[in-house]
């Protein structure tokens, strides 16, 4: 259920019960019109310019909610629309209104307090986790488990507490890389990766179009982690060149249809030349489900977050976690 505030405007003509939800704000298309002081149809003639022109994604920026609404003196529930703020000031500057402004920094400060008040419980949280992993770690080396029990219990512990150390640190944006090897990389190839197009489309079944490039952008995501600058390689180690290689290979959706299982393969593909793939024991590295969430993270990444990304990527290549 989403959180209500209550928004007043300066002047105290505007009263709006606001929905918080999903770390951002939502008003209706009839709380835009009160508002902006603007007749409907204004506003859903600027909303809909917005999402042709591009400007934003109505994916990403409008929701239905069922809404209990007066109809006719009775009470109806109806799934009504609901923008959230990046719509809200698209609008506001379209129709130059004050109350816009006056609306962004209320906003603005209504979601600064959500994200304390969201930073001090997860922090809490996280907190909390660690002494009951810590606990669960204390269990496993007590007498009354037996061995295999205790290896397998302490092992789940350490893996998941180094991911809740990672998850913090991403959170506090303060990713820094870690343990890496400064060896010579064995580049994967252009042939290689046509070679892996090849193995998949007969595999999978893919389509016909599955590996078919768009540009010249693979051959650009290839070179451009072996790239080197006053006679220094710009990514030094080879867990560089590999989150870098998936980094690259993913945002430049170089084909028309199979970009992330594609670029997962290439990345398979330079681990396993580059000894990355397993730990010292013969395990892997990196499990499956990690590599899938590694890759469809980078996906719904933003252009700013590259370098707290590749850095994320780099630490769990290396295993430092």
């Amino acid at each position: 259920m989403p959180e209500l505030v209550l928004y007043t405007s300066a002047d105290g003509t505007v009263r709006l019960d606001v929905q918080f939800e999903q770390d951002t704000i939502w008003l209706s298309l009839n709380q835009l019109a009160d508002l902006f002081d603007r007749d409907k149809s204004v506003i859903s003639r600027h909303l809909r310019n917005i999402y042709q022109e591009g400007e934003l994604d109505r994916q990403a920026t409008v929701a239905k909610n069922a809404t209990v609404q007066k109809e006719s003196g009775r009470s109806v529930v109806r799934d009504i629309e609901y923008y959230n703020l990046d719509a809200v000031i698209s609008v506001g500057y379209r129709v130059n209104s004050k109350r816009g402004t006056e609306f962004r920094i209320w906003a603005t400060n209504v979601l600064r307090q959500h994200l304390v008040q969201g930073y001090t419980a997860n922090e809490k949280r996280l907190k909390a986790l660690k002494q009951t992993l810590k606990l669960a770690a204390d269990i496993s080396a007590r007498k009354t488990l037996t061995g295999d029990e205790a290896s397998i219990l302490l092992q789940t512990v350490s893996e998941y507490a180094a991911a809740l150390d990672l998850l913090d640190d991403y959170d506090h944006q303060r990713v820094t890389i870690g343990r890496t090897s400064r060896r010579q990389a064995k580049p994967v190839t252009y042939a290689e990766v046509m070679g892996l197009i090849a193995v998949m489309r007969q595999k999978f079944g893919a389509s016909a179009v599955f590996g078919k490039e768009k540009d010249q952008s693979l051959h650009s995501s290839l070179n451009a982690v072996l790239q080197s600058f006053d006679g220094k390689d710009v990514y030094p180690s080879v867990e560089e060149k590999a989150a870098h290689l998936l980094y690259f290979m993913v945002k430049n959706h170089s084909f028309v249809d199979g970009n992330k299982r594609i670029a997962a393969a290439v990345f398979l593909r330079f681990s396993d030349k580059n000894g990355l793939l397993r730990d010292r024991e013969g395990g892997k590295r990196i499990a499956d489900n990690a590599l899938v969430a590694m890759t469809l993270m980078i996906a719904e990444s933003r252009p700013q977050e590259k370098a707290i990304i590749t850095a994320m990527l780099t630490n769990l290549i290396g295993g430092n976690r």
